[in-house]
């Protein structure tokens, strides 16, 4: 029998390969500093462009007092154990009110994480006669969740309505043989690495040809969409047909926790059907009177929304104007792309970074097909006109060093020998 480390050892996985030279650079870096548009790494002062802060409300004054002023009053401890057993409140069951209200749903349920509760909400929600159908590009939560489902799932490419159609109409063909089930929809409002949203509207009128109930992962698209930031939903104009709607409070919010939000006999069953709420400690009350802060701002000052805008698109005309491919946004979130190889992108990140001050993210194979790059620019509120100027300038100048093949090494460089 063979030691089951032993594998482990052998075989590190597709990034983890790279671990010893990456790590602390391109892996697991360390941005130092108030959270904000720029920060130091490695001791370096960065103009930073991967954090979702974005309504800039991490450092906000009121943000902090409130998180202050909650953690000085309750402590990290309090409420202790889970909500369904000694861990609710009152300021637990008022957030959740606020948000069903903000989204125009009767009810909603508050999770510890954006990941695990939305792995958790899939598995509470669907049977094994139940039948899943996804978009291509679902968040890894949506797969890892997808991969506890029992029954059947079918994926259809990437927005792509006619496959949805094919799809459905294989799943409409299970559930009617079965004779017994139902079928989910899943998708997002923005999906995180493209920044196109999802088709919610073209899939919501589907709803007059096939039976399905839709469940949307909005973790983008609230607090950035929409007249009030209440999301894909509200932009698209059919957020009545979103039966369930989720986003996660990392983002916009700047902080920790999601929830999920629909009608109330159906938020009651998760509520008391979701494993991992159930068997988790609530979340501690600084971060409750912290989120119940955060909400209030985005509702009450929509001019961080606006100047998040105002910088997306200053960025998103400029890259434009200087001939670079940004796909198909319709978001904020700003994608780059280019054609290179994964030496070529360490080589060209760590230029950005040591030479120009730059910190962005960088999505190499095997995430993406060999030979391309995808840089992901987010655009927050706090950023400025000076930090968008130096950005373009330091994307031009490197990406013709990347086309005149100056950024061809053999290897990814040992970062612990870059000074």
């Amino acid at each position: 029998m063979a030691d089951i480390f032993e594998k482990l050892l052998k075989n590190a996985g597709p990034l983890g390969m790279h671990r010893k030279r990456a790590h602390g650079y391109f892996a697991f870096p360390k941005l130092e500093g108030e959270i904000s548009n720029r920060m130091k790494f490695r001791g370096k002062d960065m103009v930073v462009w991967s954090l979702n802060n974005y309504l800039g409300l991490a450092n906000h004054p009121e943000v902090r007092k409130a998180d202050a002023d909650a953690a000085a009053q309750f402590g990290l401890a309090y409420p202790m154990g889970a909500r369904m057993m000694s861990g609710n409140s009152n300021y637990h069951e008022q957030l959740e009110s606020e948000l069903a209200e903000f989204e125009g749903k009767e009810d909603a349920i508050l999770m510890n994480f954006g990941y695990q509760g939305i792995m958790s909400a899939i598995d509470a929600i669907c049977n094994r006669h139940d039948v899943i159908v996804y978009d291509a590009e679902s968040h890894a939560c949506i797969i890892d969740g997808l991969r506890l489902h029992p029954g059947h799932r079918y994926v259809f490419k990437h927005n792509d309505l006619e496959d949805f159609c094919k799809q459905m109409d294989r799943a409409t063909q299970l559930i009617e043989k079965q004779k017994t089930g139902g079928i989910l929809v899943i998708t997002e409002g923005v999906f995180g690495m493209a920044g196109d949203q999802g088709k919610l509207t073209e899939i919501v009128d589907l709803k007059s040809k096939y039976q399905f109930r839709l469940l949307v992962d909005d973790a983008h698209g609230f607090g950035t969409l929409g007249k009030t930031g209440a999301g894909a939903g509200e932009e698209q104009d059919c957020q009545d047909g979103i039966d369930l709607y989720f986003s996660t409070f990392a983002k916009s919010m700047a902080s920790i926790g999601a929830f999920m939000a629909g009608d109330k006999d159906i938020i009651d069953f998760i509520r008391y059907n979701i494993r991992s709420q159930i068997f988790a400690k609530s979340l501690p009350m600084p971060i409750v009177l912290g989120n119940l802060k955060r909400l209030e701002l985005l509702r009450t000052q929509p001019q961080l929304k606006d100047k998040l805008w105002s910088n997306a698109m200053k960025l998103q005309k400029g890259l434009k104007e200087r001939g670079f491919d940004i796909g198909k946004t319709n978001t904020m979130v700003t994608p780059v792309y280019m054609k290179g190889g994964v030496e070529e992108a360490t080589a060209m990140v760590t230029d950005l970074r040591e030479h120009y001050r730059i910190f962005c993210s960088i999505v190499v194979y095997p995430v993406i097909p060999k030979g391309h790059i995808i840089y992901r620019l987010i655009p927050t509120a706090s950023h400025t006109d000076q930090d968008i100027e130096e950005t373009l300038q330091a994307f031009s100048e490197t990406k013709a060093k990347l086309d005149a093949g100056a950024y061809r090494v053999e290897m990814i460089p040992d970062m612990a020998e870059v000074k």
